[in-house]
Formats: C-alpha cells, structure tokens, sequence
C-alpha cells in the first residue's frame, strides 16, 4: 500500500505502482493521486511513456516472424544441445 503524505506521493511510491497503474489494476483513489503526480512530474511521466512504448513494441514483436538468417542461427544452436 502506498504511504501519502498530504495526499502527495513520491516518485519512489509512483514507479512501484507504475505497472499497476498501467494495467488499471489500483483504486481509484491511488490511481487519481498517481495521475496528478505525473501531470506535475517530468520524469515519472517520462517513465511512464517509456513503459507504455516498450509494452506495445514487446506486443507488436510477437505478431512479427523472425528474419530467416536468425532462425537458422536458432535453429543451429538448438541443434548442438
């Protein structure tokens, strides 16, 4: 549970529940403290847009097929095991 000091959280507090925030999984409570801290905080917004670029590229990454070469590398590999 986050610990608020006059409803202002740090930026510590923030980037632990980041994830949770992202994934609308925290009250709306917390959510509502979080989100005013990143309309406030420069660089827990620019976290924040860094995590949500990186989940859309990871997710984007699993409906592309690997380049050939890369696949006979794996394929290699796995072969000497």
């Amino acid at each position: 549970m986050i610990t608020m000091s006059e409803n202002r959280l740090s930026c510590e507090e923030v980037v632990k529940q980041l994830f949770a925030y992202l994934d609308a999984d925290l009250d709306e409570t917390t959510s509502a403290h979080i989100h005013q801290h990143l309309e406030t905080c420069r660089a827990c917004c620019s976290r924040l847009e860094f995590e949500r670029t990186l989940r859309t590229r990871i997710q984007e990454s699993g409906t592309r097929q690997a380049p050939e070469r890369l696949q006979r590398r794996i394929r290699k590999i796995l072969d000497r095991y």
